[in-house]
């Protein structure tokens, strides 16, 4: 669906819809697996423009929705957008690559280098100014008072990200390993695709993110990084994204202990299990309005309780990695 719309999101709250066309169409751009690509040059542009333009309001408490893809990411972006002062922005990794030209993962508006990690060094005058200009254009056009931008892999880049922001709040969610990586094999069956000689799939074009994944952070993993050269020519895509669960959660729960005041810990389970009860607290943590009774009452009509996925075979070099972080989390 475009832009997340359905008939539930547009019948509880019609005038919501102009911010997520704006976002869908201004600021998020398109990556190498979508359709529509001709915009690109439009929104890249758009953001030469705005990047020159004098800052308008201050960036308040912004917030960012960390943790694997295909973990319920999108669907916690979509609730929070139906908040009154909330605008989504979901995945919009143009508007980051417009700001740091390195950030660019997956290879769709760049093929010259990428970096996973990037730290407060990274954030140069400049590029602060280019974020929050950007930030500000967006919130004017969307008529929004706060941001809450889902880019997961931001989770490896929390230096710069707070360098940028230094009030930026943070959730980190957390799903099942098994559900997590069912949904990303899934993905690149549905959306993975051959063009020119390259394939475009999860792991960016050619596995362009896989590499930089496993050569940048699976390396500091001390029971992953001696099987890197074997991992670089895996083509499974559970263990794959096995490999990219682990190391994530790992890193969000570092995270926690170093920044408990800015992080939140969501389980997606819980949140889908206990809707009302967990948007309440994470409401509280963003310091966002909690008398909107539309906002929870989407919140009750959308979150449902998931499908359990059954396990699903993995190379043996990352079981126990696997079982232990399945454990960390508190998944049996």
């Amino acid at each position: 669906m475009v832009a997340q719309l359905d008939s539930s999101y547009i019948r509880t709250r019609p005038w919501k819809i102009w911010s997520r066309i704006i976002s869908y169409a201004l600021f998020e751009g398109r990556p190498a697996t979508t359709r529509g690509r001709w915009i690109n040059p439009l929104v890249f542009a758009h953001f030469a423009v705005e990047k020159r333009l004098p800052i308008r309001r201050k960036i308040e408490k912004p917030v960012f929705i960390l943790g694997t893809g295909r973990s319920g990411t999108t669907i916690l972006g979509v609730v929070l957008s139906m908040h009154r002062d909330v605008g989504f922005l979901n995945e919009p990794k143009a508007l980051w690559h417009a700001v740091h030209p390195d950030e660019d993962l997956v290879g769709s508006y760049s093929q010259s280098r990428a970096k996973y990690r990037l730290s407060a060094s990274d954030a140069t005058d400049d590029v602060i100014q280019s974020a929050h200009r950007l930030y500000n254009a967006y919130l004017s056009v969307s008529f929004a008072r706060r941001v809450v931008d889902k880019y997961p892999e931001l989770i490896f880049r929390i230096p710069f990200v707070k360098k940028i922001f230094p009030d930026a709040k943070f959730l980190f969610l957390t799903r099942n390993g098994w559900d997590t990586c069912h949904s990303i094999v899934n993905w690149s069956k549905r959306l993975g695709v051959k063009k020119d000689n390259e394939t475009h799939d999860w792991w960016g074009v050619n596995q362009r993110k896989w590499h930089l994944l496993i050569n940048e952070i699976v390396m500091e993993h001390n029971d992953l990084s001696p099987y890197v050269n074997e991992m670089s020519a895996w083509t499974q895509q559970s263990d794959m994204a096995a490999v990219e669960w682990i190391v994530t959660m790992r890193e969000g729960l570092s995270l926690l202990k170093q920044f408990p005041n800015d992080i939140q810990h969501v389980k997606y389970e819980t949140l889908c299990s206990e809707p009302q009860k967990t948007t309440e607290k994470i409401t509280e943590f963003l310091e966002l309005d909690q008398n909107d009774e539309l906002f929870f009452q989407y919140v009750n009509t959308v979150l449902q309780p998931p499908d359990v996925k059954n396990a699903c075979s993995l190379n043996q070099k990352i079981v126990n990695p696997f079982f232990e972080t399945m454990r960390e989390l508190g998944y049996a």
